[in-house]
């Protein structure tokens, strides 16, 4: 599985910084006087840095100037430059918030990536409800169809590699055209990505152009530790490893392979003492759904940073095993115990589940929000940003590259909207007519287009599209929209009866 969050820059003490920029910028955007004096500071000029040629939008070079890089630009975009560069200080000023935090999260090319992104929305198509983007925060990359495992929940049925994957020629295109259009983040994932021969040179080639990248594996490479070192050196900066269980055999019954879980974890802990940013994964299911307790103890034992707790889409491999998958009262109490396990540990815990953010509000009394799985707190800058960053993010704040280079909203979502042999990634994220559907929460359907919670939820669309056949549809995953899930699961009643009974692989 693959986190579709974006990527851990800040963790749980980043309130003050970015935050505070990112909402008073946001104010001020909504001025369309300045957004207006602003609009030039979206477009794409060449700037020097120190004798390497850069080719970003206006913004981006603005705010590596407020990072302290040394950049000359042409005479026509310094004055857009020094209007984005004044506008990002008061941006911070006026909801004072700490500058000093905000410069220094601004030195990471990666975060100033994200930023400029959010800017460049801003100038485009002003202030959304959430926010819509020129390019997408993360990209999720399929690397390859190619897997040493075979898991029951396997989104991708992935084995063999497919006859139509993508050259390394075509590979480093894709490269070319992610920077090109300014995406801050690339996840990894497949497949099995590190097992695959391209895997170091792909990652040096996009931490090479200052993208954050990350890879979702099952470990089995990463229980080396030189291979990880070696990931490391070559630009890797987030390992994210699945673990199903805390008992061995139920995890090596789940992958298809004895021994599965040993690797997994060894690779979580190499992990730890290699000092690289890193997250244990789990979906949940009614087969580990009694386990929850004793993975974040395994994941704190470990040392790990953070638990992802995903939410199961029956698709891939999963669509024949969809009678794991948790009814609608089962998934509300889990993400209750997730939020109430998050305020008693030091472990940051996240879930996939968009319902997470509506939860975390319900039970704080409306004091916390955790916008799109990648914070929770009570910082009143973090829940203004909820509903501007706004719950699902497929088509809106990421996207999926398949194998063979088709783009989909997600890796969860199998709807091909363009492919990278055929159109530009630029081409295929504006104008594709499915992706703009999902970027407006008017044109949800059933209770999902009515719930007060839309800004920050919007449902899973990769579920409302599996279970609807309608990706606008409710999401029977959530407690709110429990007709439709009975309704489902009347039809079909396999999908929540059979048994199956773990066994060591």
């Amino acid at each position: 599985m693959v986190d579709e969050r974006l990527p851990p820059m800040d963790g749980k003490e980043g309130k003050g910084g970015l935050g505070h920029m990112l909402a008073g910028v946001r104010l001020l955007f909504g001025n369309p006087v300045v957004r207006a004096l602003l609009r030039g500071a979206a477009r794409e000029v060449e700037c020097d840095y120190g004798g390497r040629s850069v080719r970003a939008a206006v913004v981006y070079h603005a705010l590596s100037q407020l990072a302290g890089e040394s950049v000359s630009c042409p005479l026509g975009a310094r004055f857009a430059s020094l209007l984005m560069r004044a506008t990002v200080r008061a941006g911070v000023k006026i909801l004072r918030g700490d500058w000093e935090k905000a410069r220094q999260a601004l030195r990471d090319p990666a975060v100033r990536r994200g930023i400029a992104l959010v800017f460049r929305g801003l100038a485009m198509y002003g202030v959304t409800v959430p926010q819509r983007l020129p390019a997408p925060f993360l990209i999720v990359w399929n690397f390859t169809n190619m897997c040493n495992l075979r898991c029951i929940h396997c989104y991708q049925r992935a084995d063999k590699p497919t006859p139509d994957e993508l050259t390394l020629e075509e590979k480093l295109n894709v490269v070319d055209q992610l920077d090109r259009a300014g995406v801050a983040a690339v996840a990894l994932s497949g497949g099995e990505p590190t097992i695959h021969p391209h895997f170091l040179r792909i990652v040096r080639e996009l931490a090479d152009r200052g993208i954050y990248v990350a890879v979702a594996t099952n470990g089995w490479r990463f229980a080396n530790m030189d291979y990880l070192k070696k990931a490391v050196e070559a630009g890797l900066r987030y390992v994210e490893v699945s673990v199903d269980s805390a008992k061995p055999e139920v995890h090596d019954r789940f992958r298809g392979v004895k021994g599965s879980w040993e690797r997994a974890v060894k690779a979580l802990e190499n992990a730890v003492k290699l000092g690289v940013s890193n997250g244990l994964a789990v979906t949940i299911t009614k087969v580990n759904k009694d386990e929850i307790l004793d993975i974040l103890d395994l994941a704190e034992s470990i040392g790990v940073q953070r638990v992802i707790v995903f939410n199961f889409v029956p698709v891939g491999r999963g669509e024949e095993n969809a009678w794991i998958d948790l009814s609608p009262e089962e998934r509300e109490e889990i993400l209750r115990l997730l939020y109430r396990e998050h305020k008693k540990r030091k472990i940051e815990i996240a879930s996939t589940a968009p319902q997470y953010g509506r939860v975390a509000l319900q039970l704080s009394g409306n004091e916390e929000v955790a916008p799109t799985h990648f914070y929770m707190g009570n910082d009143k800058i973090v829940k203004a940003l909820a509903e501007f960053i706004g719950g699902c993010g497929a088509g809106r704040i990421y996207a999926a590259i398949q194998p063979n280079g088709d783009v989909t909203p997600c890796v969860f979502f199998p709807v091909k909207v363009g492919n990278l042999r055929e159109k530009t990634f630029w081409d295929i994220w504006e104008n594709s007519p499915l992706l703009q559907q999902l970027r407006d929460r008017e044109k949800l359907k059933g209770f999902c287009g009515k719930c007060p919670y839309k800004y920050i939820c919007g449902g899973c669309r990769a579920r409302a599209y599996s279970y609807t056949g309608d990706p606008l549809g409710p999401d029977p995953g959530c407690i709110l929209n429990k007709k439709v899930w009975e309704e489902i699961t009347g039809k079909h009643k396999i999908r929540v009866v059979k048994k199956w009974t773990p066994k060591t692989a």
